[in-house]
C-alpha cells in the first residue's frame, strides 16, 4: 500500500517507520527541514516498546511530490490539522482514504472544511508516550492500541482493510462502531494529564503520586466527564477517575507532548485539550473551573515564549 503521513513528529515517525518496515510504499510529509532531511540521508529510526530499527523510506515538505495514495494519515498537533487537511488534495485519488489520529476534540471537523467527509475514518491512539530524540529519531515508551472507526457509519470493509495494514506493522489495532465514544474517552486522559503535567513540569507518574497536582489532575478529567456525559457521549465507564489513574498508570514515565512543546518552548495544543473543555461544557451546560484555569496558565506561559524568544 501507498501511504502517506502527514505530520511526522514523535506520533507520526512511529507510525511511518513502522509500516514502512513491514512492506509499504511509505511518504514522510512535514515542514521540519532538519528532521525531512535527516530521514533522506540516514533513514528514520524509532526506538522503545516496538524495538530499535532504523528504517529507509523517502521523506519531502512537498505533497506535490509524494502523488495519489491510497492511505493518507495525518498525524500533526491538532493545531495543524486544518491547514495538513488543505494540502492534501495532490495526495488523493478516486480511492483515497484519510485517516486522521489527534489529540483533543475537533479534527474530523476541520478536515471536512478540505475533504469529503466519506473519505475520512478517526483513529485513537493509546498509551504509546512518544517524544523526539533527534531529528530523524523517534522513541516510544508503550504501545497499547490504535482504535479504528468510519467518520460516518459503522465497521466497513475499507476500515477492515486499512486495519489490517496496521496489524501487519505491528500495531494492536481494534475496529469500533462508535468512534466518538472513544475520542471523547482519549480527550479525558489528555485533560487529566496534558495541561496539569505542562502547569507542574511533571511526568505523569509524578502526577499521580502526588496528591496536590493529582487533585487537580482528576478534576480536570471529571469536568471534562461531565460535559461527555451531557451532550449524549455513551462512555464505557462511569468513574473517569479510575479510568485516568489506570491509563496514566500504564505510560508513568511520559512527558506528554504538550509539556515536551513548553520545554522547547514552544505553543502546544492546549485550545484542543484543556481548552476545549470550557467550550463543550458551555453547550453542555456544565462547568470547567479547573481546566480554564490550566488554560488560561498554559496560555500565559505561551505568550512569555512569544515575548521572550
Amino acid at each position: 500500500m501507498k501511504i502517506a503521513v502527514v505530520g511526522t513528529g514523535a506520533m507520526g515517525s512511529v507510525y511511518a517507520a513502522l509500516l514502512a518496515d513491514a512492506g509499504n510504499d511509505v511518504w514522510a510529509i512535514d515542514t521540519w527541514a532538519e528532521h525531512i532531511d535527516v530521514i533522506r540521508r540516514e533513514g528514520l529510526r524509532v526506538e522503545g516498546a516496538s524495538g530499535d530499527r532504523t528504517v529507509s523510506l523517502s521523506a519531502t515538505d512537498d505533497p506535490e511530490e509524494v502523488g495519489s495514495c491510497d492511505l493518507v494519515i495525518i498525524a500533526t498537533k491538532a493545531s495543524g490539522v486544518e491547514a495538513a487537511a488543505a494540502s492534501l488534495p495532490p495526495l488523493l485519488g478516486d480511492d483515497t482514504v484519510v485517516l486522521t489520529i489527534q489529540n483533543g476534540l475537533g479534527a474530523a471537523e476541520r478536515i471536512c472544511r478540505h475533504i469529503e467527509a466519506d473519505r475520512v475514518l478517526l483513529g485513537v491512539a493509546g498509551g504509546f508516550g512518544a517524544a523526539m530524540r533527534a531529528p530523524g529519531h523517534a522513541w516510544h515508551n508503550g504501545m497499547e492500541m490504535i482504535r479504528l472507526g468510519e467518520l460516518e457509519g459503522e465497521i466497513s470493509e475499507r476500515l477492515e482493510g486499512v486495519a489490517r495494514v496496521w496489524r501487519d506493522a505491528g500495531f494492536n489495532v481494534r475496529c469500533f462502531d462508535d468512534i466518538e465514544q472513544l475520542v471523547w474517552e482519549k480527550f479525558v486522559c489528555n485533560v487529566a494529564f496534558s495541561g496539569p503535567c505542562t502547569v507542574f513540569h511533571s511526568t505523569v507518574g509524578e502526577l499521580l503520586d502526588n496528591p496536590h497536582i493529582w487533585q487537580v489532575s482528576r478534576s480536570c478529567a471529571e469536568e471534562a466527564f461531565l460535559a461527555g456525559v451531557a451532550l449524549g457521549v455513551n462512555f464505557s465507564f462511569d468513574d473517569p477517575v479510575d479510568y485516568v489513574r489506570d491509563f496514566g498508570g500504564r505510560i508513568r514515565q511520559s512527558r506528554p507532548s504538550m509539556l515536551q512543546d513548553h520545554l522547547a518552548r514552544r505553543r502546544s495544543e492546549i485550545d484542543a485539550i484543556n481548552g476545549m473543555v470550557p467550550v463543550v461544557a458551555e453547550k453542555a451546560g456544565t462547568l470547567a473551573p479547573h481546566n480554564e484555569t490550566i488554560s488560561a496558565i498554559v496560555r500565559y506561559q505561551e505568550e512569555r515564549f512569544d515575548r521572550e524568544g
